[in-house]
């Protein structure tokens, strides 16, 4: 049975914000690892469109940014949203029917299916379906943006903390 982990990287106030930080190089590298040995990933629409940036190459691109671009690619996506018509390669459309889809991934698949999207974490944890979450904190207060729970934080029990890379500290929590 697979694990539904949702995590992401998040200022120390609890907004996830990508334009606002970056990761340092090991946590870069972490990520790419993350990626390559994920099942794979459910994506909201926003995030998903914005993760369509790795979708080709960049001639300015950085050898461990072209390296993290053929992880994410190689992986298969299954993209939660009802105003999409279509998405892109590797990737599947889900508009109908949530619930039974996640719940049929988790039962068919092995390993980790990431959860990517504050708005669709919230959902699949009020289904009860996701099975870990990562807080992965930056040293920066942003002060205003989209919060990692979009709605009232679970109960959770702690589980690890974990220093990555020069700046970022993870969290490893599940429901309590």
């Amino acid at each position: 049975m697979a694990k539904l982990v949702f995590g992401m990287n998040q200022s120390l106030d609890g907004y996830v914000d990508h334009q606002q930080f970056a990761p340092d190089p090991a946590l870069f590298r972490h990520w790419i690892e993350h990626v390559r040995d994920l099942t794979g990933s459910v994506y909201g629409r926003r995030m998903y469109e914005v993760m369509r940036y790795w979708d080709e190459d960049r001639p300015e691109w950085s050898a461990e940014q072209h390296e993290f671009a053929a992880a994410w690619r190689s992986q298969p996506k299954w993209v939660v949203s009802r105003s999409l018509k279509s998405v892109g390669p590797n990737a599947t459309l889900v508009s109908d029917d949530i619930e039974t889809v996640i719940r049929g991934l988790k039962a068919q698949l092995a390993g980790e299916i990431a959860v990517s999207g504050p708005d669709l974490a919230r959902s699949l944890t009020d289904l009860g379906l996701v099975d870990e979450y990562r807080l992965y904190f930056h040293p920066v207060v942003l002060g205003r943006g989209k919060p990692f729970f979009a709605g009232p934080r679970p109960p959770l029990r702690l589980m690890a903390s974990d220093r990555i890379g020069e700046d970022a500290i993870r969290l490893t929590y599940v429901p309590a």
